[in-house]
């Protein structure tokens, strides 16, 4: 029997509509919309392409044994110690801040604490060095958590103080992304050094098929942390890395990353390393112990002491944690709106509230980086720009060659949030990421000083000028948006 081409192209087309159907149903399940479209597109316009890589990470979540120790853990830390979450400045929060603080509790199991105190660290060397010296305090153990973890010559001092703890019978334990390890210089000097001294170390969310260890391959810990003792804690956008990254396309343009690390001190701490212990207990059998003492606040009420709560989020959770918080926060912003994000591609509704926020009279103004070190993310973020600047939020570039990597956002007068998540899709729902939630004037008030230094270095975009950039570059932006949805 012959088949002429006719009928083979009638038979191609068939199983082509077949297909598109079954991935369009299997697609739009429990999916936004906007993805669920992107998706069935790129099957549609390159079917076998686009199949295979929904199948590699448009499907599937954390193992079900991750989320059951997520789950664990979250249940023993809502069963510490009552009264944890009374605070020393509730009568002065805002009047949607209780439902914000309760929201992150339902959510991250973790309440808001008073109490504590917070130096912020916005020079890369200059939180480096302050980590050091606290490490060398440590009488008890360190705990160290990046995404990005590389011995080289900027870190190397930071290495040598874990070395100098773990000589003194401190416990030292580390984790770092798995993936990232494979994406930058001196992966084996690293780990190498970590062993030598004594230090524990353990990937994050390891793709090690052979060993049993696979989950969807674009799903990361994103998290960047430190905590020492349970005393003292540092996290924010800033990795273990130069500067520059090590990588040659970004020395050959003189690029170098600028960040926002802050220290806290007082109980939230305790609640930065819970971050930590459900970390570790999911790359390992080990659940080390949660801090159950009790919570003595002090009396003193002194302008520079802060409210603060932990808040997780990523694939490990039901929910995209951050999204709702940031979504809430920036939705009861009366006044003013500072947002600094180096990846700014936003979920509808994350982009509706900021839309909204400005239309309404806020004063919003976003950070960003006049030039991008990933090209898709760079110019999906720019496709942005003209809604916001039609709605009346001013735009900042941060003068080239500099990278601002720093992540966080203010509003009003008095709440801030600080942390590793971007405000964009990725960091809302695949990656594992950590915010520090804080209710503080002092602490806003070095906030916008930190801001304010941005924007003395930072050219301000315009509506008119944003129009007349080259038709290619619109091009670009446009259809770079259309990926930035493949989730």
């Amino acid at each position: 029997m012959r088949i002429d081409v006719e009928d083979t192209t009638l038979i191609v087309l068939a199983v082509h509509v077949v297909v598109c159907f079954v991935f369009a149903v299997l697609i739009s399940a429990n999916r936004r919309p906007s993805s669920a479209i992107a998706w069935v597109l790129a099957i549609v316009f390159i079917p076998f392409i686009g199949a295979l890589v929904f199948l590699l990470i448009g499907v599937g979540r954390l193992p079900r044994a991750r989320r059951e120790k997520q789950v664990e853990v979250n249940e023993l830390m809502l069963a510490r110690t009552p009264g944890l979450s009374e605070v020393s400045h509730r009568s002065q929060w805002p009047s949607w801040l209780a439902s914000a603080a309760t929201l992150n509790l339902n959510l991250g199991a973790l309440p808001m604490v008073g109490g504590n105190r917070a130096e912020l660290l916005p020079t890369y060397s200059g939180s480096i060095d302050r980590m050091i010296e606290t490490i060398d305090e440590a009488v008890s153990y360190v705990h160290v958590q990046f995404f990005i973890l590389v011995l080289d010559d900027t870190t190397r001092p930071f290495f040598d103080a874990l070395r100098r703890a773990c000589a003194r019978g401190v416990t030292v334990r580390v984790l770092s992304d798995h993936v990232s390890g494979y994406l930058y210089p001196n992966r084996r000097e690293t780990i190498a050094e970590l062993a030598s001294m004594g230090a524990s170390w353990l990937p994050m969310l390891p793709l090690r098929p052979l060993r049993g260890q696979w989950q969807r391959p674009d799903l990361r810990n994103h998290r960047k942390l430190v905590v020492v003792d349970g005393v003292a804690g540092f996290t924010g956008s800033q990795n273990l890395i130069d500067s520059s990254y090590l990588k040659k396309k970004n020395i050959a343009r003189g690029l170098h990353w600028h960040e926002l690390m802050m220290r806290v001190d007082g109980p939230v701490v305790r609640e930065l390393d819970a971050v930590f212990v459900a970390d570790w207990y999911s790359e390992s059998e080990e659940l080390l112990p949660l801090d159950t003492s009790p919570v003595i606040l002090s009396p003193d009420v002194a302008h520079d002491l802060a409210d603060m709560q932990v808040l997780p989020s990523g694939p490990s959770f039901e929910n995209d944690n951050n999204l709702k918080l940031f979504v809430l926060m920036i939705q009861s912003a009366q006044k003013r709106v500072s947002i600094t994000s180096p990846y700014f591609v936003p979920e509808e509704s994350t982009l509706l509230a900021i839309v909204t926020a400005a239309s309404r009279g806020v004063d919003v103004e976003l950070f960003v980086s006049a030039i991008g070190d990933q090209t898709l993310v760079y110019h999906a973020q720019r496709s942005y720009y003209e809604a916001l600047l039609r709605a009346g939020v001013k735009i900042w570039l941060y003068q080239a060659p500099t990278v601002l990597h720093a992540k966080h956002f203010t509003i009003d007068n008095d709440v801030a949030v600080v942390g590793s998540s971007n405000m964009d899709i990725r960091s809302f729902s695949l990656n594992m990421e950590v915010s520090v939630l804080v209710h503080g004037r002092s602490f806003v008030d070095r906030m916008r000083a930190v801001e304010d230094d941005y924007r003395a270095v930072s050219d301000q975009l315009t509506l008119d000028n944003w129009l007349k950039r080259p038709s290619g570059q619109k091009i670009v932006d446009n259809l770079a948006r259309l990926t930035s949805s493949l989730q």
